[in-house]
């Protein structure tokens, strides 16, 4: 009896042994025909035989597998994950077995795969395809995590999306790996056309230079994306009503970069999205100490205290960012627009009086006064004008003021001017 079910069991495991074969042949046989859909099919009937595989024949099931799943490409992105992990089933088997028979076929595969992933994503990027865009790229990131920068063109595919949860989990895991995108570009000028080019290392542009086929070399670092990473995170959550995490993210951030303006911004920024403008303001002039020759930041202090209000000091913050840039065009708008918001109150006095001749007397001075803003006002708006042409707004304040003021001349010119820009608007 012993012998007949040590027979038995003999018969079973061969058996099973030729099962497992027959299906991995009909894999290997679709492949070849590139059926895939055939392929997918033997690979869910081989799957079932599995455990029962040894390793050689489980090595060549998973680099077949892969094949199968991936399809040439055309594989659906559950099928196209599952390869990718096939892949590297096959090569953590392999490793342990010692004998590496479809590992080198494996990296092979690999390498034409992310080259496939990067251009659809790259096409899918530049056509505004940014849902498709952002999973190519996490998928190169998955296959090479080296390559943490195609991570964060994920994110910030799936933030033009918008998809803003899966962005900040792409951010979230940028952050807590440490990523900053920062890396040393190589240039160097093409000694025959003249033209600076960019080399993949140091050393493949130091051959050049060294072989005289290119000249002044330099090194570049690119900026830092910490920053920038921290305050989507911090946004997003802003956006989701998540206040204290994403302050609390910011303030993680700028305790490890506490010189770091662009950080300091961001949390600003976050702050005038929660309606905290006091601390908006606090930290706008913290960053105006940090970096004094920043145009832009006195420019939002100025419109921050527009807001507000406080004219005087609004005024103050905006000249302040003419002296920095000379051609600062919005500061010189709003300086005009912040004078001229005081007319409102004298028109509506001078509305309000009688005929005595009190009134009278109060009328002709009022009137001075709105002369004067208009005065005031006149030197910033023909600035604008002078720095954007097209500035039709400036131009029709302009024109009423010469108009209120007898400045017929000007008045007339102004007028031509603006037909002019209408017209010129109305033929694009």
């Amino acid at each position: 009896m012993k012998k007949l079910i040590a027979l038995v069991l003999l018969v079973a495991v061969t058996s099973m042994s030729f099962a497992q074969k027959n299906e991995v042949k009909a894999i290997e046989k679709a492949l070849k025909n590139s059926n895939f859909g055939d392929a997918k099919s033997a690979v869910s009937s081989a799957d079932a035989l599995l455990g029962n595989m040894d390793d050689k024949t489980k090595a060549k099931f998973y680099y077949l597998k892969a094949q199968a799943l991936y399809a040439d490409g055309q594989g659906s992105d559950a099928d196209v994950d599952e390869a990718i992990s096939t892949l590297d089933k096959l090569k953590d088997l392999e490793s342990s077995m010692g004998k590496l028979r479809y590992t080198e076929d494996a990296n092979t595969m690999k390498t034409g795969m992310i080259s496939s992933f990067l251009t659809k994503a790259n096409d899918a990027f530049t056509s505004k395809n940014y849902k498709v865009a952002a999973k190519g790229f996490e998928k190169v990131y998955r296959m090479s995590p080296k390559d943490t920068l195609y991570l964060y063109y994920a994110a910030t595919s799936s933030v033009s999306v918008p998809d803003y949860d899966t962005a900040l989990d792409y951010y979230i895991e940028l952050k807590n790996m440490g990523y900053s995108g920062e890396k040393m570009n190589y240039y160097a000028t093409n000694v025959d056309t003249d033209v600076e080019e960019t080399f993949g290392d140091k050393s493949s542009r130091d051959l050049s230079v060294k072989a005289k086929l290119h000249k002044d070399p330099r090194d570049v670092m690119s900026e830092a994306k910490t920053a920038e990473i921290v305050k989507n995170i911090a946004l997003i959550y802003v956006s989701q009503g998540k206040n204290e995490k994403a302050l609390g993210a910011m303030a993680d951030a700028r305790a490890e970069n506490p010189d770091d303006i662009g950080l300091l911004l961001s949390e600003a920024n976050v702050h005038l999205k929660m309606g905290n403008r006091d601390k908006f303001k606090a930290l706008m002039e913290e960053a105006t100490e940090k970096d004094p020759n920043n145009s832009e930041l006195f420019y939002n202090l100025g419109v921050l205290a527009a807001e507000a209000g406080n004219n005087e000091e609004s005024l103050n913050y905006y000249k302040k960012a003419i002296e920095i840039n000379p051609n600062y065009v919005d500061a010189y708008n709003n300086i005009a627009v912040t004078i001229l918001s005081g007319e409102a109150a004298i028109v509506e006095e001078m509305n309000g009086l009688g005929t005595s001749s009190a009134d009278n007397k109060k009328y002709d001075e009022l009137k001075e006064q709105r002369a004067q803003l208009y005065s005031d006002a006149i030197p910033y708006l023909e600035k604008a004008l002078e720095l954007k042409n097209t500035n039709i707004d400036a131009a029709r304040t302009l024109m009423n003021i010469y108009s209120a003021i007898g400045e017929m001349d000007k008045f007339k010119a102004m007028k031509a001017k603006i037909e002019t820009m209408e017209a010129s608007a109305g033929g694009n």
